[in-house]
């Protein structure tokens, strides 16, 4: 299981999510161009000491992420998704993706992905904080696939 994350642009959430990934044991990987330096000072905090326990990958950009992850199913968290993250059975080699704050992905990276999952809302509501909806749908993939370290 892995987490990537697609041009994040608020290094709050990012570093919040490099510190989950660490904790959990769940590599990470951010695919560039971020919407600021990955040595922001707010990411630090966020992160706090736990960057440096964190597996990290980046990558220039998405055909450099894709080439890196062929033949690994790509599950895509957007709120322009049919199914449930509920009702999706994960697999342990899963790369499950989030995209940037402000925009979400592009057409070609939704293309691209062999699953797309929302998170039910109530009706009327946009989206949940990219940083909450990822520990929601990492903390469930590895709930199935009995990922958690001990």
């Amino acid at each position: 299981m892995r987490l990537a994350l697609f041009e994040p642009d608020i290094p709050q959430n990012a570093g919040t999510l490099m510190r989950l990934c660490a904790c959990l044991g769940v590599p990470m990987d951010v695919i560039e161009p971020c919407g600021f330096v990955l040595s922001d000072k707010n990411l630090k905090r966020a992160g706090m000491d736990y960057i440096e326990r964190l597996d990290l990958t980046k990558y220039l950009n998405w055909e450099a992420f894709k080439t890196a992850h062929a033949g690994k199913r790509l599950v895509l968290l957007t709120t322009k998704a049919a199914g449930s993250y509920a009702d999706f059975e994960f697999q342990p080699d899963d790369v499950l993706i989030a995209g940037r704050e402000s925009a979400g992905v592009p057409e070609h990276v939704h293309a691209a992905c062999d699953a797309r999952l929302l998170i039910p809302m109530k009706a009327g509501l946009r989206s949940i904080n990219v940083a909450l909806a990822s520990a929601m749908v990492l903390g469930e993939a590895l709930r199935q696939t009995k990922g958690f370290t001990s």
